[in-house]
């Protein structure tokens, strides 16, 4: 198989377009990310994968927790303002509007239809320069209804984030 083929075959998978909070202390981040799923049942974890110089990164690694806000694709707008890196938009709570989580007291995106509050339980180093952060779903909220083709793709923005 040629890496241009499993690149291909990497772009056929359907990745969301969700906002991973973080905070740790008085810092706080939002940053749009595409690599998440549940892998087990129980108790319920969740992996995502970080790229280690982000900034969530470091306040993940340091509070050990982290909320993924999962959106309709009515609300791409919502997602696309934390899609800026933190040297580019380094305030990125500035226009949204969000509340402390009600387990973790992480950020939690208003706009979400769907919040899962994390506690690290496991990291991962991939040797690429990305962790892969194993979180035990500790609290979780539906604020609209939606089914699995409702949320909003990578693919349904127009963008792309694998291969």
């Amino acid at each position: 198989m040629s890496e241009q083929s499993i690149s291909d075959g990497l772009n056929m998978i359907p990745y969301g377009f969700y906002a991973v909070t973080s905070q740790n202390g008085d810092d706080k981040n939002v940053m749009v990310l595409n690599w998440f799923s549940q892998v087990s049942f129980e108790p319920q974890h969740v992996a995502i994968g970080l790229q280690q110089k982000a900034h969530s990164h470091e306040l993940i690694m340091h509070s050990k927790k982290f909320a993924v806000n999962i959106f309709h694709q009515d609300d791409e707008e919502v997602v696309k303002q934390f899609s800026k890196s933190r040297e580019k938009n380094p305030d990125k709570f500035a226009d949204a509007n969000w509340k402390p989580g009600t387990v973790t007291g992480v950020p939690v995106i208003d706009e979400a239809a769907a919040v899962l509050e994390c506690e690290v339980v496991h990291v991962y180093d991939t040797g690429s320069g990305h962790s892969v952060v194993i979180g035990k779903v500790v609290g979780g909220e539906v604020r609209k209804e939606m089914e699995p083709e409702d949320t909003l793709t990578v693919g349904h923005v127009g963008w792309s984030y694998s291969g």
